[in-house]
């Protein structure tokens, strides 16, 4: 039997004037459920707590607090601002634990194309000092998380713009996709050097030690946004570094197909794999 849910919009971190907000989808039920903190995608520049309620509903309606987070994106500031603020919304949501019929050793994230990569860099520096900036009560727990779920990453940000940058560089007529992220990753990142930095591929590559949470990843085989190739690199690099990592390839699909046709027989199949995910991981 599917779980009645509560949703709300919660103030979760303020700066200055502005608020930030959380999206909460809660099961009706004693539990204790498990908590996803869910991180929006739009080439870090773009979109909002609502993109994915197809997919934050569908899991909640399982018996999965789904906590769906605004971070601070350009113009208003750049990188790692989000990650500090996404950082802060994990022990944040941890402390809200036991009032949302949860638990704060339940805790993973879930995040689609550039929220995929934030949650998993995230999920591999849960301690970083720079995003972990933003205080909360001593005695708060940490940003470490159970596990990731990744729909259709930006996993690794410098290898993506400069296959975009190639392909523009190649003259029309070339994926409108290009247009749409080189200028997201210059406003975001700034620098190429920032991209290699805060890359979930380079830092496995530089043998930086992080942390490596079970992850599934889910995929379109005719994604041209987010190249495939680099995808399958952090797989291989991930599982020699003795990370979990589960791939689910959607044959014929492209990015956001889950939200974009959240009824189609392959959308059904990724949402199902991302519950059933969840619920093997955080119980």
């Amino acid at each position: 039997m599917p779980y009645q849910i509560d949703v709300e919009d919660v103030e979760y971190v303020r700066h200055g004037n502005t608020p930030l907000l959380a999206r909460l989808f809660k099961p009706r039920g004693d539990g204790p459920f498990p908590m996803i903190v869910e991180l929006h995608g739009g080439a870090w520049c773009r979109g909002d707590r609502l993109n994915d309620t197809v997919m934050n509903e569908a899991l909640a309606k399982t018996g999965v607090v789904v906590a769906s987070l605004d971070f601070r994106m350009p113009p208003v500031a750049p990188y790692p601002a989000s990650m500090v603020d996404i950082n802060y919304g994990i022990r944040w949501a941890k402390t809200q634990a036991a009032r949302w019929h949860s638990r704060p050793d339940m805790v993973g994230t879930m995040g689609s194309s550039s929220g995929g990569h934030q949650a998993m860099l995230s999920a591999m520096r849960p301690k970083d000092p720079r995003y972990s900036a933003l205080p909360l009560p001593a005695g708060s727990p940490a940003a470490d998380v159970r596990c990731v779920v990744m729909c259709w990453p930006v996993i690794d940000p410098l290898g993506r713009y400069q296959y975009a940058k190639k392909l523009k560089e190649g003259g029309k007529p070339y994926p409108e996709i290009v247009d749409r992220v080189l200028p997201c990753h210059d406003q975001y990142w700034q620098t190429e050097e920032a991209m290699a930095e805060g890359n979930p591929v380079r830092a496995l590559e530089r043998g930086e030690r992080v942390e490596m949470p079970p992850a599934v990843v889910i995929q379109g085989t005719k994604d041209a946004a987010h190249p495939r190739p680099q995808l399958d690199r952090f797989v291989t690099l991930y599982q020699k570094a003795g990370g979990q990592v589960e791939v689910e390839l959607l044959e014929g699909e492209s990015e956001g197909f889950m939200t974009r046709n959240p009824n189609s027989p392959t959308a059904r199949q990724a949402i199902e794999k991302i519950i059933e995910f969840v619920h093997k991981q955080l119980g």
